[in-house]
């Protein structure tokens, strides 16, 4: 109610009068609502949305001076209609800025003595002194308006960006005390405002220097200890305002330009930092060795506390599905609710910005694939109301989103059926149940029978897929058939700086992200044969598929006399990559390719080393689909390949 009360009066002061009326009906709706006059139910809730909808529908013309146009109008016409209903009557006849729950209207106007004095500073602040006079006189009628130019100076001495203006106005309306000082919200802190009513006794108007408790009280109206109790309460809500004060003072608003600029100076201060650690090891003096492990721990927390600048809570983009789970349910005829924990959970800011589409697919597709209809729910002993869920936690130095719901599951078989006739599986294989469900962020795969305006097309979960791993995030699917389904994303707390794992192929550096590393090894002679015969390893009588980086990137053949395996998880799904050297953890500055190298497979970016040389950061889920998709098809449809000479060209460039 405050805020459609607050939208009606500032369109009323720049004359934006269908704004005014519009709002006026809404205002008074919720006025009636919250006086138990009107039952909020689920029909008068979409009403109330759909007109808030219009509301914002309607000031963005006013604010770009745009015209309205005629769409908007027919639509402000048929709400207007169904808001008169709610109401009881035509509303729109009613002056359009009247305060239907202020003080009950009088059977005659009602005179008022104004006496208003403008601050120095209102015109500075963009405020027009008559634009609240002209708004005023909406509400009654202006009976007399006297100027006093007492404050006035001298025509040598006058600031025109200084208003010297006090009015003394006589004004009569059927409106209340509460209306009219309303009107004066914006400049209450700059001006200097009376308002008193003036009656056939004038002293009946004159105000009590008395207190208003001790007023109360004499007239034994209420009982000394209420007042006491009252004024107790006061007491203790200035000294929280007065708290909440001091904890505004001790915040500050630093532009986000401002903390990039800072993410990327740390960055700088840790490649910096690796480079003295070498060099201090190279010159094999203990003390300088010291003191450069010493600088490394400090640049760390650094790193830490700066990156915990950008760090947000994922509530408000939670919190924006609210709506988005009631139209659509509403849209294809189901009755589902949302249900949010986790929302405290803290993220960086660029992933907050980049998650909310990816998010938007799962949600609405849950909802129209996963959610059964009400009478298959009822025929299954559900309730009749589904849910969705948005779940966000801390996982592994990860952060864990997940969107659930309790409807029928993922049909395996009927997937699988899919895949195979569209030709993703060969007839023969026998691939898991995780493999399986990573089916359906194929590009144009659909298990629906039916197109539908949200989904049926096979667009989107691959989107959704590839979103995501360009934040190097990964997904899992765990669904049990007539239980629900969770998809289940796991992102980097940031996307700037990451603990890596260094490997080595012959001269060439490579990184992986440390959070996929499971484990690591030499790899024997007779594992090398395995490898490179089938294709995978039994490593505690588990199948890994493996990829050989050499072969991935063309590099060439190396001596041959030690090759190691680096066992990484992504979506659930191990794979090896077999590389030279294992060369240990480091902090990774995360360096974009830019569009240049924006064909290259198997690399999302690249990093500078404590020495100087530049080493390619690894697209670990796409080198793990890869190996996977190795091991499930029947036959080498291997994806093309980038060069040892592509890679060549990004150092150089670097």
């Amino acid at each position: 109610f405050r805020a459609a009360h607050t939208i009606k009066g500032s369109a009323g002061l720049f004359g934006f009068e269908h704004i005014v009326a519009f709002t006026h009906q809404v205002e008074t709706l919720l006025d009636r609502l919250r006086s138990g006059e009107i039952v909020f139910e689920p029909t008068l809730c979409l009403l109330l949305l759909r007109c808030g909808d219009h509301i914002g529908a309607l000031i963005e013309p006013a604010t770009t001076e745009m015209p309205l146009a005629d769409e908007l109008r027919d639509a402000g016409a048929t709400l207007g209609a169904e808001l008169a209903a709610r109401i009881g009557g035509d509303t729109a006849a009613v002056a359009p800025a009247a305060h239907p729950a202020a003080v009950p209207a009088a059977p005659a106007p009602e005179r008022w003595h104004i006496a208003l004095g403008f601050g120095s500073e209102v015109l500075r602040n963009g405020m027009d002194p008559l634009s609240f006079l002209r708004y005023l006189g909406t509400l009654g009628d202006l009976v007399r308006v006297d100027t006093s130019l007492a404050r006035l100076p001298a025509l040598a001495e006058m600031d025109p960006e200084v208003c010297y203006l006090d009015f003394d106005i006589e004004f009569a309306s059927t409106t209340g005390r509460a209306t009219i000082e309303a009107v004066f919200d914006f400049v209450r802190d700059d001006c200097m405002i009376t308002i008193e009513a003036i009656g056939g006794d004038d002293t009946a108007h004159m105000p009590d220097a008395r207190p208003l408790g001790e007023l109360l009280v004499a007239e034994g109206a209420v009982a000394k200890e209420v007042v006491d109790a009252a004024l107790e309460r006061q007491q203790q809500a200035r000294q929280q305002k007065s708290g909440d004060r001091a904890q505004d003072s001790r915040l500050i608003r630093v532009d986000a330009d401002k903390l990039d600029q800072l993410i990327t100076l740390v960055g700088e201060l840790v490649i910096a930092g690796s480079g003295i650690h070498a060099r201090a090891h190279q010159a094999g003096l203990a003390d300088v060795v010291e003191a450069a492990t010493m600088l490394a721990r400090l640049v760390e927390d650094v790193r830490d506390s700066a990156l915990g600048l950008r760090m947000v809570q994922i509530a408000p983009t939670f919190q924006r599905f609210q709506r988005v789970v009631r139209d659509v349910s509403r849209e294809i005829g189901k009755d589902i609710t949302l249900d949010i924990e986790g929302g405290e959970t803290e993220l960086d800011k660029s992933v907050v910005e980049r998650i909310g589409d990816p998010l938007m697919h799962l949600v609405r597709n849950a909802m129209d694939h996963g959610i059964e209809t009400s009478e298959a729910r009822s025929a299954a002993g559900k309730p009749p109301r589904a849910r969705v869920g948005l779940n966000a936690y801390h996982d592994s130095g990860s952060i864990v989103i997940e969107v659930s719901d309790d409807g029928g599951g993922l049909d395996a078989a009927k997937i699988k059926a899919k895949a195979i006739e569209r030709g993703l599986l060969a007839p023969g294989a026998v691939p898991s149940t995780q493999e399986i469900h990573q089916l359906i962020f194929e590009p144009g795969f659909s298990t629906a029978d039916a197109v539908s305006n949200l989904s049926g097309r096979g667009v989107g979960m691959d989107v959704v897929r590839r979103n995501i791993e360009a934040l190097r995030g990964s997904i899992e699917i765990d669904s049990t058939p007539g239980a629900g389904t969770t998809v289940r994303i796991r992102l980097p707390l940031t996307l700037a700086i990451i603990d890596g794992f260094l490997v080595g192929l012959g001269t060439a550096r490579y990184v992986l992200p440390l959070d996929v590393v499971v484990e690591c090894m030499e790899l024997s002679g007779s594992a090398r044969h395995e490898a490179g015969e089938r294709g995978f390893l039994a490593i505690r009588g588990e199948a890994v598929p493996v990829l050989r980086l050499r072969d991935v990137f063309d590099i060439g053949d190396g001596d041959g006399t030690r090759e190691n395996i680096v066992i990484v998880r992504c979506g659930g799904i191990k794979a090896g990559l077999v590389v030279d050297e294992l060369l240990g953890e480091l902090q990774t500055v995360i360096k974009p390719l830019g569009k240049l190298f924006s064909f290259l497979q198997g690399i999302t970016g690249s990093t500078i080393l404590g020495s100087g040389d530049v080493a390619l950061i690894l697209d670990v889920p796409g080198l793990v689909k890869r190996a996977e998709a190795q091991r499930v098809h029947a036959g080498p449809t291997a994806p093309p390949r980038p060069s040892g000479h592509d890679h060549q060209a990004v150092l150089e460039a670097k």
